[in-house]
């Protein structure tokens, strides 16, 4: 009987991604963090170094040490400009977008205990896009953060109540839900697009659809960074919660987690920072689905580790893909989104595969 009850148990945590740590995550995590770490700041040097006019690491250190007050200027005024107003705030807010991005993705798959849930899957950039749309429509720029983070609120609970009534938040249910309400609110935003957009706003409001990173300044950097800051930080402690919740909301309840309203303030919190970095970036899809994946092969399910780990990853990789969307095809630009989603589109179709053959 217990040998039947532990297959059991295997055969659930691997179908929902949700399987008890298999490698150490102590030293090794540490190992890999401070890795990832020094992989990040390297990348960002050498991102802002790429572009039509090429630079060093020397004259972007140089650069950056100067407006920090740290020696004197060395560039001309207008390397200087390249390298501080233009590459160094869209390379930072690629950091933070990412980082922000695959955290929520992390988070989400534990509190659903599907591995295929991310902010793009289960709907909420697609709610974002709408709230955002309409503030753009309307030329209120200023409200767009607000009106994302309500978008993504709605698109969220629109999701987890579909999938409620259609069965429970089960891998399957969860995600054809997320998939239903995407395709609903994609269709509210074509039709306000159809009817409000001007020539003038069309363009940019497809830019932002895709996905991207262009005319980013300091302002994103700090939208982006300070919603990372004051809510991604608190969801980096939630990890032994987040542990808790990948065996079932019995067995979380019983660790002494008060279970409904602990998912209610992390499923807001991943909506309200889903909808600023969409805010920032439009909607960039897959990043929240890749990186947790590629994160737990290395270090296993444990959330104290899988946490930071995958928000340094995501930093790392949205950093190269917007570096490789801004000059691939110079000088046209691409839309990020355009690449996240060729990448992240075969993942996602292996990951439902390896979901099929386990059940």
């Amino acid at each position: 009987m217990t040998a039947t009850r532990n297959g059991a148990d295997t055969r659930r945590g691997l179908e929902t991604g949700a399987s008890r740590p298999t490698r150490p995550t102590g030293p090794r995590a540490a190992w890999w963090g401070a890795g990832l770490a020094v992989v990040l700041v390297a990348s960002v040097v050498m991102a802002v170094t790429i572009g039509p006019a090429a630079l060093t690491p020397p004259e972007v250190l140089a650069s950056v040490g100067a407006h920090l007050g740290i020696g004197d200027p060395v560039l001309s005024p207008l390397r200087d400009a390249i390298v501080w107003e233009l590459r160094v705030p869209r390379v930072l807010t690629a950091a933070a977008v990412g980082a922000g991005l695959a955290l929520c993705g992390a988070v989400m798959q534990a509190l659903t205990r599907n591995p295929l849930a991310d902010p793009y899957l289960l709907g909420l950039s697609s709610g974002a896009s709408v709230g955002a749309v309409v503030v753009l429509v309307l030329g209120m720029s200023l409200a767009l953060p607000l009106a994302a983070f309500a978008g993504a609120l709605a698109a969220l609970a629109a999701t987890l109540g579909l999938a409620r009534a259609a069965g429970g938040l089960n891998p399957t249910t969860t995600v054809l839900a997320g998939l239903a309400v995407s395709a609903v609110f994609g269709a509210v935003t074509s039709l306000v697009i159809f009817w409000s957009a001007t020539n003038d706003s069309y363009r940019e409001i497809l830019n932002w659809l895709l996905g991207s990173l262009a005319g980013t300044d300091w302002g994103s950097v700090a939208l982006a960074g300070g919603a990372l800051l004051v809510v991604g930080a608190p969801l980096l402690l939630a990890g032994r919660t987040l542990d808790a919740f990948t065996f079932g909301d019995s067995a979380a309840a019983a660790l002494g987690v008060h279970v409904a309203r602990t998912r209610g303030l992390l499923l807001v919190a991943t909506a309200l920072l889903t909808g600023a970095l969409v805010a920032v970036s439009g909607a960039i899809g897959f990043v929240g689905l890749i990186l947790p994946h590629a994160v737990r092969l290395v270090v296993g399910a444990g959330h104290r580790a899988l946490l930071p780990l995958s928000a340094l990853a995501g930093a790392v990789f949205l950093v190269w893909v917007d570096t490789g969307a801004r000059t691939l095809f110079d000088p046209r630009e691409l839309p990020v989104g355009i690449l996240t989603a060729l990448v992240g589109g075969p993942v996602f179709a292996v990951l439902l595969i390896r979901s099929r053959v386990v059940r």
